[in-house]
């Protein structure tokens, strides 16, 4: 009887060279996806930059220039300004310190009402005795936060102090008396100032 095994036939060089190359290609891959991941930056929030912040005593304490931001996870216009704000942190964070106050915190009422804050995002800028020196409301391009914050360590005017962007107003008075208009009403978003009529 004869043997109806049929004789088997080696794989092709061609065979083999594009097996070769899948699993090169795989190993590739799955190296460049595990490097991937691990470098891959996380998008900072209000809430992680808040975490991250030095603390406002610390700050106004350590000899160290600060920017203090006025913020609240509500406001349209301080989320818009995170990305800026971590760029400058990342940029300037071993010569200022930066802090956060969120104005849904009654602890900071007093601070409020010292800075005046009427909007936020809001901006104040403290030399490295601690003491206020400039403020700036709403939203601030790059280029004013870079310039302000260079002059700051440098412990030169501010070019852009008092300088106005979009903003949210906030939505808490923060003063302990509310004074009315000229018609007897009061606007909730005024925080203390008379409106206008």
């Amino acid at each position: 009887m004869a043997d109806s095994k049929a004789p088997q036939s080696s794989p092709s060089s061609g065979d083999q060279l594009r097996n070769g190359i899948i699993a090169l290609v795989a190993v590739v891959l799955t190296i460049l996806i595990f490097f991937g991941l691990r470098v891959q930056t996380t998008v900072p929030t209000l809430s992680s930059m808040a975490e991250a912040a030095v603390p406002l005593d610390v700050a106004l304490a350590n000899g160290k220039p600060s920017l203090v931001e006025f913020y609240a996870d509500w406001c349209g216009s301080c989320q818009a300004m995170v990305p800026t704000m971590a760029d400058m942190e990342e940029q300037y964070s071993g010569d200022v310190n930066f802090v956060m106050l969120n104005v849904d915190n009654d602890k900071w009422l007093p601070e409020m009402g010292t800075y005046d804050v009427d909007g936020i995002p809001h901006f104040e800028f403290f030399n490295s005795n601690g003491q206020s020196v400039a403020s700036t409301l709403g939203e601030q391009p790059q280029t004013i936060m870079a310039a302000n914050l260079t002059a700051l360590i440098g412990r030169e005017p501010l070019p852009y102090a008092a300088a106005k962007g979009v903003m949210s107003e906030s939505d808490r008075d923060i003063t302990t008396a509310t004074l009315g208009s000229s018609n007897g009403q009061t606007d909730p978003r005024s925080h203390g100032a008379q409106v206008k009529s």
